[in-house]
């Protein structure tokens, strides 16, 4: 699975999550299969976003595509993002079996 991390800091987390949401009929469109939202534990406005994609070509597409840098700058994403794209390598779950 090909997933990318996305990092930057906000202006407004609540404004920027309720864009998130708003958005995601156009990731699932872009191939989106899941993603999570993380903030840091020192920095609220400091946020990371790890997707799931379907292959790395519709990562890349819609990463560079034009509605998501609109959608950010209306979050109220402050300078550029931090990307990068990875697929996984070594899977482990662990539960209280382990």
């Amino acid at each position: 699975m090909v997933h990318t991390i996305v990092r930057h800091k906000v202006a407004d987390y609540g404004k920027w999550k309720q864009v998130f949401d708003s958005f995601l009929n156009h990731r699932l469109a872009g191939g989106e299969t899941g993603s999570r939202v993380f903030q840091s534990v020192d920095d609220p406005r400091d946020v990371t976003v790890i997707t799931d994609w379907e292959n790395a070509e519709h990562a890349r597409r819609f990463m560079a595509s034009d509605d998501l840098r609109t959608a950010m700058k209306s979050a109220g994403v402050l300078g550029d993002p931090d990307i990068s794209f990875v697929q996984d390598a070594v899977l482990i779950r662990r539960s209280s079996a382990d």
